[in-house]
């Protein structure tokens, strides 16, 4: 069984979890690191939901509008259907750069057979539910007040009587109605045909984007999915992309690996965007780069591994006792400790996805100038830190060490910075960091590659094996064809693969040993074996882990390694990202025209 059965709804502000039966479970209101006003998937019973109630036998099915972020849920019986239409405003305005994207959501209810009898159970909880709520009803809209602070009060507009919408009045569904939380008051009417204009401008603006894509051969509506979920995960007002759009589902139910993710990690942030780029999204790109200048205001500031989504540099970590968690599994964490950990592979992924920035949209002089700032004080981080220990890929709370994926993406860094100096004629430089790229290269053959063993390990000093090695050859560190690195596809295959899935490591960590599978490490393989010349064995691994997608073929961070349940924060950039990457093995891209004729 799969327990997070949930569709997502966004609009690069904020985002929303609703179950395939139609309640909302979590939100956040304005934005999607702010508290949450529904929180039912951290504690069932007070953390707060918006759920629909239908009496007698009803059909649930759940699925997106086509090529949108716009969720539809419907209840059918053999008398009566209706529908219930979930989105977040999203669309172009006259400014051509303006975008309207307000914290709100609309439920409405289409009314597609018969008279069908239903009830709303409206149960908000804001603040985490840390906050007691009363109601003012005013002449058009209900106000939501907090007992303590009434300053963060929401507004709740319907067409809908306040007894149906408070009390849970059940009612008949007689003609289409609407439902509007939104965390600001409203200074437009709002009626049906406001509500139908902005359904039709959302459902416009995600089909044009939908559109501007590259289409695939194979595989296209599960490409699309996933790069519209990579697409919401970013935040318009900064260029920011989340690691996922949640807190604290932990990645193995009675422990206590829960963590916040609502927050831009440089690593999955870059891995997103290069993936956005590759099914043709440069806007995306852009937006990323823009946020790393933003960040980096003087030359000589420093780097950290993760930033807030309007690039807040201290994420204080705090546990919120009072609720019980996902499934009673506790601590629910707010903040993320993290966020001033040494992780020297982030310079990689970053300077990857700069060098493409060089490449494909440089913009001004001006612009080009003040990123090269930025790449070389990323050149200088990076000589002056690959040679200590560091925390890793994984995060590890507990003793640096030298991690071997660590070394190798700092030589990937090095690497773009020497393709960047030599695009604008700076050889002094890119020699420079040439010759420190290849004392890297040295280094990590020498220390990381164990001749006993006959494979790379996950540190200079142990015999542990890790699933980050599977992307040495995706960075360029080393071929395909080369046999340490065909022997390393092997031995990960042999130690780290259990019931078809992939542990990220199995040693002990501070937290014990892992029990469950990160699901990218699954897809790590699928294109690992490709580039060692498995390509069978590749299609054949990609096509078992497609069958563990939820009902609309999102995935979450893990996944249990006997249910196949899904695990972990939802739903996560780096499992979508994945998804994209290793469809493209197996899959043209399809030539259209960027006209369409009338």
């Amino acid at each position: 069984m799969n327990n997070l059965d949930y569709g997502v709804i966004g609009n690069c502000r904020t985002a929303a979890l609703i179950s395939k039966t139609g309640s909302i479970d979590w939100c956040c209101f304005p934005d999607f690191d702010s508290p949450s006003v529904f929180a039912r998937l951290l504690d069932y019973e007070k953390g707060g939901h918006f759920a629909i109630q239908v009496s007698g036998e009803y059909r649930i099915s759940q699925r997106y509008a086509a090529h949108t972020n716009i969720l539809v849920t419907s209840f059918e019986s053999d008398n009566a259907h209706f529908d219930v239409v979930d989105f977040m405003p999203r669309y172009k305005t006259g400014d051509i750069k303006g975008y309207y994207l307000p914290a709100e959501i609309y439920r409405v209810f289409r009314l597609r057979k018969g008279r069908p009898s239903l009830s709303l159970d409206f149960q908000p909880a804001p603040n985490y539910a840390r906050d007691q709520v009363h109601y003012n009803y005013e002449d058009n809209y209900l106000k939501i007040c907090p007992v303590e602070n009434e300053k963060d009060s929401l507004y709740l507009y319907s067409s809908l009587q306040n007894g149906q919408l408070t009390k849970g009045e059940v009612f008949e569904l007689t003609q289409d109605e609407f439902v509007l939380l939104s965390y600001n008051q409203k200074l437009i009417r709002i009626d049906q045909d406001r509500v139908d204009l902005e359904y039709q401008r959302t459902k416009l603006y995600w089909r044009n984007w939908s559109n501007r894509s590259k289409k695939f051969a194979e595989h296209q509506p599960l490409i699309e999915r996933s790069m519209l979920v990579l697409k919401l995960m970013s935040y318009h007002r900064s260029g920011a992309v989340l690691a996922a759009l949640t807190t604290s589902l932990p990645e193995a139910i009675g422990e206590t690996r829960n963590w916040d993710y609502r927050f831009c990690w440089l690593r999955d942030a870059s891995m997103s965007i290069d993936t956005l780029l590759r099914v043709g999204h440069e806007g995306a790109a852009g937006r990323f780069i823009s946020f790393i200048r933003n960040i980096l205001i003087k030359k000589s500031d420093s780097f950290q591994i993760m930033y807030g989504i309007r690039g807040e540099r201290t994420l204080t970590e705090e546990t919120l006792d009072h609720l019980a968690g996902y499934k009673n599994t506790r601590p629910v964490r707010i903040g993320n400790a993290a966020y001033h950990q040494k992780q020297n592979d982030s310079f990689g992924y970053l300077m990857d996805v700069i060098f493409k920035y060089y490449q494909f949209f440089p913009g001004t002089l001006d612009d080009i100038e003040d990123m090269y700032e930025i790449v070389k004080n990323i050149m200088r981080t990076v000589i002056d830190d690959w040679r200590q220990p560091d925390k890793g890929i994984w995060e590890i709370r507990g003793q640096e060490q030298h991690f071997v994926f660590s070394k190798v993406m700092c030589w990937v860094a090095l690497d773009r910075g020497v393709s960047i100096a030599r695009l604008l004629h700076d050889h002094n430089s890119a020699d420079l960091w040439q010759q420190e790229a290849d004392e890297i290269r040295e280094d990590v053959m020498h220390h990381g590659w164990n001749e006993s063993l006959q494979t790379f390990t996950q540190t200079y000093t142990n015999t542990d094996l890790d699933s980050s090695l599977l992307l040495m050859e995706f960075y360029g560190f080393i071929e395909g064809s080369d046999p340490r690195f065909v022997k390393t596809v092997e031995a990960i295959r042999e130690n780290l693969q259990f019931n078809g899935l992939y542990f990220r490591y199995k040693n002990m960590d501070d937290f014990g040993i892992p029990t469950s599978a990160f699901t990218i490490c699954t897809f790590w393989m699928v294109k690992a074996l490709h580039a060692i010349g498995k390509e069978n064995d590749a299609k054949q691994l990609f096509d078992e882990l497609l069958q563990y997608s939820n009902h609309l073929g999102l995935y979450s961070e893990d996944l249990d390694f006997h249910t196949k349940e899904q695990l972990g924060n939802f739903p996560q950039a780096y499992s979508h990202l994945a998804l994209i990457n290793s469809a493209l093995l197996f899959t043209d891209e399809v030539q259209t025209s960027r006209f369409i004729r009338p």
